[in-house]
């Protein structure tokens, strides 16, 4: 797939596809502020169905995704502490080519997370 953004989510506290975080991909434009593109929710795979941007939507620029993987742990009945430590993780990175595949995987577990421009 090309021309396109993805991502996916990978629970590493179980060693399997993180199926049901909820994702929102926001545009942060040149005044700092923040403008919503993009809600969506990743399947059984820990991937959503479709990318979040793709085609001519894919403009150079910086953006944030949003990874609600507090929501994600207490549907999944793991016992946290309120407030927990990781609610929202957001995660900015900038396209600077509009004609490439962007992947952004984020790796995570109750307690911290990765991320890393995958392919």
């Amino acid at each position: 797939m090309t021309d396109c953004l993805t991502t996916h989510v990978l629970d590493l506290s179980c060693g399997k596809p993180a199926h049901g975080v909820e994702i929102e991909l926001w545009k942060i434009n040149a005044s700092g502020s923040f403008q919503f593109i993009e809600k969506a929710i990743t399947n059984e795979d820990g991937r959503v169905d479709q990318p979040l941007l793709c085609g001519i939507d894919m403009k150079a620029g910086c953006y944030e995704l949003r990874f609600f993987i507090g929501n994600y742990y207490r549907k999944q009945g793991h016992k946290m502490e309120e407030p927990v430590f990781l609610d929202c993780v957001p995660v900015r990175f900038g396209i600077s080519h509009s004609i490439s595949h962007y992947h952004v995987p984020l790796l995570i577990s109750p307690g911290g997370y990765s991320t890393y421009r995958g392919s």
